[in-house]
């Protein structure tokens, strides 16, 4: 198995490398079950044992294949995480409603989305996803998507409103009752994981983005206060949407964007260190992050046998001291 952390003070460890499975649910294209399974055993070859999945990946697609890979092992000697906030609601393929986070996935199940942060739609929620997996219990649970990029600010309000009003109450039962191990939020938005943190009780958080290589300011605070707090972050996107290993830079996108000139140049001058070194920017990439004492694990969405490959090379590539001092020297550091 790779090496573990610890999830904020609760009793969980997680691979410093996890698996995030929204790829699993037909993003950017569509996988076939095969190609999913393949990925899936690839990476307990691998010795990774944190499963990263939600509702939302294909309209609960990434929770059936997901549980298809979990339930028959004979030890549980994994760890899953999956999301509330959306229930699914049966709808014909060409009729899905969902908010704009769930229109990336190519050909997903025939389920509507349908926000509720209520008490009864997280234990509804958490019910339905423990039945998707096949497996008797979720080890972390996340709030998911109160986003203002995919709500407006009424909404976006008044969600945020029920969840820590009313839909709370169930995270903090379903964890004093051992239903789930760990409670944290899950979101693109580093404004909401603030507010999050300000007004509950959470072990962690899987943030997307907002630390990594190209970008070390917007998260810094904080990563330190959760630090200082001792919660733990779950970091995704840890490639920046694909920029820091894309073979064509020029052509790919920087968390969903087109990159700016000085992105570009930025990711020059970084892939220039780390050929001086003989690192791969996928090793650079994974690493760094895990430098900052409140990352326990970074989450890639993988998709084939070869990428897990790659990036369980990657985490345990020995990367040399002077890398991180040269990277240091512009500016890159934790």
């Amino acid at each position: 198995m790779l090496p573990t952390n610890p999830v904020g003070s609760t009793d969980l460890n997680v691979t410093q490398l996890a698996f995030g499975c929204v790829p699993l649910g037909n993003y950017p294209t569509k996988l076939s079950d095969a190609e999913a399974m393949a990925a899936l055993d690839e990476a307990f070859q691998q010795g990774i044992r944190y499963f990263d999945v939600a509702p939302l990946y294909g309209h609960g697609l990434a929770e059936h294949r997901l549980g298809a890979a979990l339930r028959n092992r004979a030890e549980r000697d994994f760890v899953t995480s999956t999301k509330v906030g959306r229930l699914l609601q049966p709808a014909s393929p060409d009729s899905l409603s969902a908010d704009n986070a769930a229109g990336i996935f190519e050909d997903p199940l025939p389920f509507s989305l349908i926000n509720n942060y209520t008490y009864d739609g997280i234990m509804r929620s958490v019910e339905d996803s423990i039945q998707r997996l096949g497996i008797p219990s979720i080890d972390i649970l996340h709030i998911h998507n109160i986003d203002p990029a995919n709500h407006d600010g009424p909404a976006l309000e008044a969600m945020f409103s029920q969840c820590m009003s009313d839909g709370y109450r169930a995270l903090e039962q379903l964890r004093s009752e051992g239903t789930v191990k760990a409670l944290g939020v899950g979101n693109n938005s580093l404004t909401m994981l603030k507010r999050f943190n300000a007004e509950g009780d959470f072990d962690c958080y899987m943030m997307a983005g907002h630390y990594h290589l190209l970008d070390q300011a917007a998260g810094a605070e904080f990563l330190a206060t959760c630090a200082a707090q001792g919660r733990s972050i779950l970091l995704g996107s840890p490639f920046a949407s694909g920029l820091l290993v894309a073979p064509e830079p020029a052509k790919a996108l920087y968390m969903y964007q087109k990159p700016s000139p000085e992105i570009l140049s930025r990711l020059e001058s970084i892939r220039d260190i780390c050929n001086s070194h003989g690192v791969s920017m996928t090793a650079a990439a994974l690493q760094f992050p895990l430098r900052h004492k409140a990352v326990a694990s970074v989450v890639p969405g993988m998709r084939t046998v070869a990428e897990v490959r790659d990036c369980a090379t990657a985490i345990r590539a020995e990367v040399p001291d002077a890398l991180w001092s040269d990277l240091a020297q512009i500016g890159i550091q934790t």
